[in-house]
């Protein structure tokens, strides 16, 4: 599997691109912004997107989905519990900036452990609730790798001072879903730089330590 980021949007948004090059397929990650720039990183990258993902529904993650789903013609997944987000410029936050957001309804809602099969591309859905309220993290098992949305960053973890939050919720969500995983996953984020779970484990000021891997 091939990873690029396209860094979008004046919030900095990790766009994250994945897909097989053998046949030449994949998902689009959080297209927060910026589609024509999205557009020239999948040319440049010589895929066929096959899919939306969103860790989430925030404005900021979401500005180029309508985009980006009518140049592919694909589907768009999200996690149950953001759809209102999707539709609602106040629950998705964007209003307050004095830029309201919206994006199409997801064709596909997940819940906790479903799979995402797109083409190559195989990922388990993490849910992850607390920083919104149908926040999901996406999980290739085999690679390794995990799509953390803005749950869990290096160093830190999500706001949860926006409509639907709970940092309680966003807690136990890290500690259950996320920590329990090996060391060696290495996690993307929806802003920043890539950090490991066992880097976080030790590391993140957020969290308490001492899980079990």
């Amino acid at each position: 599997m091939k990873l690029d980021t396209v860094v979008v949007g004046p919030f900095q948004v990790n766009c994250y691109l994945y897909w097989d090059e053998t046949v030449a397929e994949g998902v689009i990650i959080d297209p927060g912004d910026d589609a024509r720039r999205i557009f020239a990183a999948v040319e440049r990258a010589k895929f066929a997107p096959r899919a939306v993902l969103l860790t989430h529904g925030h404005g900021d993650h979401i500005a180029a989905v309508d985009a980006v789903m009518k140049e592919y013609d694909i589907p768009l997944y999200v996690g149950a519990g953001e759809e209102d987000l999707l539709k609602n410029p106040s629950a998705n936050v964007s209003d307050l900036i004095g830029h309201p957001i919206v994006a199409p309804p997801p064709d596909i809602t997940l819940k906790d452990n479903d799979l995402v099969q797109e083409g190559p591309v195989v990922l388990r859905v993490l849910a992850t609730p607390g920083h919104s309220p149908g926040g999901v993290c996406y999980l290739d098992e085999k690679a390794g790798i995990l799509f953390t949305g803005d749950t869990l960053f290096w160093g830190s973890i999500g706001r949860t001072d926006f409509p639907g939050c709970s940092h309680e919720q966003l807690i136990r969500s890290i500690e259950t879903k996320i920590m329990t995983l090996p060391d060696s996953v290495i996690c993307y984020p929806g802003h920043g730089p890539k950090t490991s779970v066992g880097g976080e484990r030790v590391n993140n000021p957020f969290l308490g330590g001492g899980y079990a891997v």
